[in-house]
């Protein structure tokens, strides 16, 4: 007994829904094969002196070159807002800013996507321009990504003081070879105190304090010792003994003073 075409048909259908799946995979993963992720890379907020021109840098990095297919789009979100606003788009060389008023003739590209530079400048900056800016870099097939984000704060021109760089360099130079000079000198000073210190012995105390010896006196008994051990190849003369008396010329009643006073040497020549 034959079956009915019905019923044939019915299992036709579970049959062709095996093959389909596997197709369908198979395409999914050619299609998400060559996109990989592409990274941007920007500031986490940067300070802009009012009036002046602000440069939101903007980087990215991609596995394919940049060519015709490669964007970039540039959002604002003011403070104190979860709204976004796109003010900015540049593509196939080509920029199209956006009719956000803030924003009106104030922008010019300033990257270049050959160096993977997305960047841009923003003119006159005011206070209304703090917020939250966003950079979407889209580099088909790369074009899975995470935008970059950089907060950025409008203040007044005397909180920035700006310097040239070569300026900047030379004060840092000056302060820290002044720096570098100050603790050699200490090091030199501390060095010779030490080195004093070892060299001087001075005196001890008891060569300080003791008194000074006076040479003996000599007593006649000495110089008629040291006339008699004159050496002997001289050529002595005489010895005269003079006495002087004292006694005036009176009468023995008187004590007689006398003494020996003078002794002559005559040497012969």
């Amino acid at each position: 007994m034959a079956a009915p075409a019905g019923a044939g048909a019915g299992m036709a259908a579970p049959d062709g829904r095996r093959w389909l799946w596997p197709v369908l995979t198979a395409a999914l993963g050619l299609l998400t094969t060559g996109a990989s992720a592409l990274e941007v890379y920007t500031p986490k907020e940067i300070f802009v002196a009012n009036g002046t021109q602000g440069r939101l840098t903007c980087k990215f990095k991609s596995t394919d070159t940049t060519g015709t297919l490669t964007t970039v789009s540039w959002s604002f979100q003011p403070e104190g807002t979860d709204t976004t606003v796109s003010f900015f788009h540049y593509s196939q060389g080509q920029v199209y800013p956006g009719d956000y008023p803030p924003f009106k003739d104030r922008i010019s590209w300033a990257g270049d996507l050959d160096k993977k530079d997305a960047s841009i400048n923003i003119e006159n900056m005011q206070f209304i321009h703090n917020g939250t800016y966003i950079c979407d870099v889209k580099n088909p097939p790369d074009i899975v990504a995470q935008p970059g984000h950089i907060r950025l704060y409008v203040v007044e021109k005397e909180i920035v003081p700006v310097f040239p760089v070569w300026v900047l360099v030379g004060i840092v130079t000056a302060v820290v070879v002044g720096v570098i000079l100050l603790i050699s000198t200490v090091l030199a000073v501390l060095y010779r105190r030490r080195s004093s210190k070892r060299d001087y012995t001075g005196c001890s105390t008891s060569e300080s304090v003791s008194p000074i010896k006076q040479a003996p006196r000599k007593s006649p008994s000495d110089t008629e010792g040291l006339v008699k051990s004159l050496p002997s190849a001289s050529h002595q003369g005489p010895v005269i003994y003079a006495q002087l008396d004292h006694s005036g010329g009176h009468h023995s009643d008187k004590i007689n003073k006398s003494e020996s006073v003078v002794y002559a040497d005559i040497r012969k020549n």
